[in-house]
């Protein structure tokens, strides 16, 4: 709401307010022109400093720094006639449109996008460019079938190294036709058609390109996606989880398996729970796939995230995956079975020379120069025989993350950063949500115990309107800091607990922790503890607690506020009069609330001081004192103006506006101008203030917040 737009008394009054409230808020979010943005994919370009989105009939390029200012649009919808031919088809005008679903960089200064254009898929060529160029090259335009699905509701991935498109979908308009395919200005190759050995009704969830040595030659791609296949008494069909693999430069055979893939293998990714008797939990169907790379190209973190397939148990799973496991298992047997209704045994017969599913490369011997030179003896095993035997499991052996409680939200998508903390390297998961919070949560492995702890650090609401989270949904798109480290407030030990690898007790603040040789401002000394969270051991101090005080109503109902900083914080609150002090317990009258201790209807016999303490860790911390008076019915006078002291602290405390911002919702701008009119602006101050103030064009806009700091950290994108 701009402040601008207010009266001189309410600006007077209520600046501190929206001043305080835009503090809070680490979020800028972009929403197009007020229609459902509907974005399909998104591309970042750190070299021209944009952020990329394929939306419906829209492609957008957005600031790095500020994802809602100095934006650029290309439109790119389809026609009139196109619309018609697609609504003659049978299809619902809302699908009619075009949906980009491929946005990769081409080069330097092109971008390749792919929309569905009402079921007749098209591509084009895109110029980007630091001067803020962004325009859509209309000669470049041509079918984009097989580069891009028909359907906006089909899933697809895709992934572009050395001028070659790798992507995983259905190329036909009745998605019959499930395939992984290469395009370039030359070739077409692509999965066998109609072969339920290499793909059964896939789900395409994720690709990367991924070196195996120095040796170009012998890149492979890998494609993440879910099939399902029947079970082993040919009854049900049962989802599976898998990694494909094919060589990068893989051009089919020279006699058989022409512009096909001859080196396609896959096997299964294994992402479960052991359980009594040896029965394990399995987490089949993968939601989404983060490719977490780092210095070593060739030796990046896979996260999975995954749910179970079961009508009766739901739940998620994070499981986490080595490259060297995935490398095992494509080196190891092969897997064999007589009948599509027995099970799966290992090859043991002679396997031809070179190994099926290897590349033509230096690495490999150099004998061959291409595919095409591969004995046929070679095609013909690799084409009935293209799944692994032995699965990939995950690191531990388990899921590092968990969700099995019945009616949660829906996890739908992740993305992980790898920060650098005091006593050592941790991964930061966020992971997204079906109502558009995105979860923080960092996991801890513990050798001595051979167990894995999941830290929820916290619940953003991004959609409620340094280090950036770019998030998508049907709304728009939002970026996110991806630390606030004052949110865990002004004490060591609070800092502490928090266990945010992110943040760090410096003494004086709670602020971002820098790993040594990175932040150069001085500070006496950086406490923090991740891995334990032990705020005794690192900093003891006497803590006086916050006192503040409350007037309530017999009656009426009455919010005493305590807020922990830290989520795995345990709240007990205490009554304190005189010399005793006894826990409070909830009941029909009394509840506690995540936002504090609720009274449905005040007594006058509860009037004393409330005393709110945290557990954490064995760490006891007193957060405030509240001393609550009730008062009468009938001394309360129920007229606007009663609304101001004494039945609040008064308009300079910082504290009692918080608790009222709280009730009514951060985001209700309106009522809380209504309420600062009046609190604080008397009926003869109005009509003075409209009388001498008049309008003439307005005023000019403040500036929006401030900068952040330049020190220039990782990106990320997540759909939700």
């Amino acid at each position: 709401h701009p402040i601008s737009a207010m009266s001189p008394c309410l600006k007077s009054k209520c600046l501190s307010i929206y001043l305080s409230l835009w503090q809070l808020n680490r979020t800028w979010v972009f929403q197009g022109h007020g229609a459902l943005l509907q974005p399909q994919t998104m591309l970042l370009d750190e070299g021209h400093e944009r952020l990329y989105v394929g939306a419906k009939n829209t492609l957008y390029s957005l600031s790095l720094d500020r994802v809602n200012t100095h934006h650029r649009e290309i439109h790119w919808a389809t026609t009139e006639s196109q619309v018609e031919e697609c609504l003659m088809k049978g299809r619902e005008k809302p699908e009619c449109a075009n949906y980009i679903k491929v946005l990769q960089q081409y080069n330097q200064t092109h971008l390749l996008a792919c929309g569905t254009g009402a079921f007749n898929p098209v591509c084009g060529l895109v110029r980007v460019g630091h001067t803020g160029l962004f325009s859509l090259d209309k000669e470049s335009i041509e079918s984009g079938r097989g580069r891009c699905p028909y359907d906006p509701n089909s899933p697809c991935t895709s992934t572009l190294s050395r001028g070659e498109l790798y992507i995983g979908l259905y190329t036909d308009y009745w998605e019959n036709d499930g395939a992984l395919c290469r395009l370039n200005n030359q070739t077409y190759t692509r999965t066998e058609r109609d072969d339920r050995q290499q793909l059964s009704e896939p789900k395409f969830i994720g690709s990367a390109v991924i070196p195996d040595n120095d040796d170009r030659d012998d890149d492979k791609v890998y494609f993440f996606f879910t099939e399902r296949e029947m079970d082993a008494q040919g009854v049900n069909k049962a989802v599976f989880t898998r990694v494909g693999r094919v060589c990068a430069n893989d051009q089919g055979g020279q006699r058989m398996l022409v512009n096909r893939w001859s080196s396609f293998l896959k096997t299964r990714l294994i992402c479960s729970v052991a359980g009594p008797n040896g029965i394990d939990t399995h987490f089949d169907e993968l939601e989404d796939v983060f490719v977490l790379k780092n210095k070593d190209k060739k030796n990046p973190e896979i996260f999975g995230l995954f749910s179970t397939t079961s009508a009766v148990f739901k739940g998620y799973a994070v499981c986490v995956y080595h490259m060297d496991d995935i490398r095992a298992a494509f080196n190891g047997p092969f897997a064999y079975r007589e009948r599509p209704e027995h099970h799966w045994t290992p090859y043991e017969d002679r396997v031809p020379y070179p190994r099926p599913g290897s590349c033509a490369s230096k690495v490999n011997g150099g004998g061959f120069s291409s595919s095409k030179e591969f004995p046929d003896e070679v095609l013909r095993f690799v084409r009935s025989h293209p799944v692994m035997y032995r699965p990939v499991r995950p690191l531990h052996r388990r899921p590092v993350l968990l969700q099995t409680e019945p009616g949660r939200r829906k996890l739908t998508q992740i993305a992980v950063d790898r920060v650098q903390a005091q006593d050592g390297h941790y991964h930061v998961l966020y992971i997204g949500t079906d109502d558009s919070l995105v979860l923080k949560v960092i996991t801890i492995y513990n050798k001595d115990t051979d167990t894995v702890e999941e830290v929820l650090l916290e619940e953003l609401q991004v959609f409620k309107v340094s280090q950036q989270l770019y998030v998508g949904s049907e709304v728009g798109v939002a970026q996110v800091r991806l630390h606030q480290c004052d949110l865990y407030g002004s004490e060591c030990a609070d800092c502490c607990l928090a266990r945010d690898p992110y943040c760090a007790w410096d003494g004086l603040t709670c602020s971002r922790y820098y790993p040594a040789g990175v932040y150069t401002k001085s500070r006496r000394f950086r406490r923090q503890d991740v891995r334990h969270g032990n705020a005794v051991q690192l900093y003891e101090q006497w803590h006086r607690a916050e006192e503040r005080l409350v007037y309530g109503v017999e009656n009426n109902s009455t919010l005493l506020e305590c807020t922990p900083r830290s989520l795995q914080a345990k709240v007990l609150w205490f009554l304190q009069r005189g010399g005793d002090k006894q826990e409070v317990q909830s009941d029909e009258r009394v509840i506690m609330t995540s936002h504090g201790l609720l009274f449905l209807r005040v007594r006058s016999s509860d009037a004393g001081v409330y005393v709110c303490q945290t557990v954490e860790h064995g760490y006891v911390h007193t957060l405030l004192r509240i001393t609550l008076h009730v008062l009468r019915g009938e001394r309360v006078d129920v007229s606007p103006r009663a609304l101001g002291p004494p039945s609040v602290p008064g308009p300079h405390s910082r504290l009692w506006y918080k608790e009222f911002l709280q009730l009514i919702g951060y985001g209700d701008a309106q009522r809380v101008e209504e309420y600062c009119e009046r609190v604080w602006c008397s009926d003869k101050k109005r009509k003075k203030t409209k009388r001498r103030y008049v309008p003439a064009g307005g005023e000019k806009r403040g500036k929006g917040r401030g900068e952040e700091n330049s020190h220039r950290a990782p990106r990320h994108t997540l759909d939700t």
